[in-house]
């Protein structure tokens, strides 16, 4: 069983036997027959993965681990905030008829700023920094902008990252405000540890510790059944994560330049329907 399947299960349960409830509440999330998306959940569970010791992907099932990266790269290299620039259907849920999702994710990362040492996207800004400053305590990505909320069709979930170098190690505490664990939690795990390995490997680094803070980690009403399903579920030893090494530049990065060797997983095959 990986590392990743054991902390899984252990939130899964948490939420399950010690969990609130907001069943009966005026909720926003519905699901798409219009009925209301009610959740049972724990505030604040702060989980730790440690990348120099295995990859943190869920072997319980399937982790569609090549179109998690897609996600990362329209967002963090592309900065893009338009679904057609994107491979999966994910966000089509929140896009416009131009393929819009507003002043969101990617596009925050993209907005400049003047620092004395030049102009700056916030992406650049780290790569800089990491480089240049590799002991700051202020390489930090933050894309919950207030004054642009009205413009986004959905509020960036994980919205922040904070980078710390320590020794030869890169780490990052990626917040997240809410997270559905059964369809977003690995997804995002997988992103976020994905994108240490880049931003270390470029930076002459080595990838360090991933650690992921949930200010509100849910299972939705729909998704309880299954959930206990998935977790009675048998478990694999973790993959081992593959980075083409000859890359030095962040924005050369494609999908083809990561796999994963040894990836066993169950065939888990139900499907959890996205609430809105």
């Amino acid at each position: 069983m990986s590392k990743a399947d054991v902390i899984f299960v252990q939130n899964v349960k948490d939420i399950l036997e010690r969990g609130t409830t907001d069943e009966g509440t005026n909720v926003r999330p519905h699901w798409a027959d219009g009925t209301p998306a009610y959740t049972r959940k724990r505030f604040c569970i702060v989980n730790r993965y440690d990348l120099a010791e295995e990859f943190p992907i869920l072997t319980l099932r399937r982790t569609a681990f090549k179109s998690a990266i897609d996600e990362l790269l329209w967002i963090w290299q592309k900065k893009s905030g338009n679904v057609h620039d994107l491979h999966s259907h994910i966000w089509d849920s929140w896009a416009d008829e131009t393929g819009s999702i507003g002043k969101a994710y990617g596009y925050q990362l993209g907005v400049k700023s003047v620092y004395p040492e030049g102009e700056f996207d916030q992406v650049d800004r780290v790569l800089y920094d990491l480089k240049n400053n590799p002991l700051s305590r202020r390489i930090i990505t933050n894309i919950y902008v207030h004054a642009d909320l009205h413009e986004m069709h959905l509020y960036p979930c994980a919205y922040s990252v904070t980078f710390n170098v320590a020794g030869n190690k890169l780490n990052a505490i990626l917040n997240q405000r809410s997270n559905d664990m059964a369809v977003a939690n690995n997804w995002n795990v997988v992103q976020y540890a994905v994108l240490v390995h880049m931003l270390a490997q470029v930076s002459g680094l080595e990838a360090g510790e991933l650690v992921h803070v949930i200010a509100d980690a849910h299972i939705y009403d729909r998704h309880e059944n299954a959930v206990k399903r998935l977790i009675g579920g048998t478990a694999h030893p973790a993959p081992k994560f593959v980075i083409n090494k000859s890359v030095t530049d962040f924005y050369k990065f494609t999908v083809d330049d990561f796999a994963l060797e040894g990836y066993e997983f169950e065939p888990f095959n139900e499907k959890f329907e996205v609430a809105i």
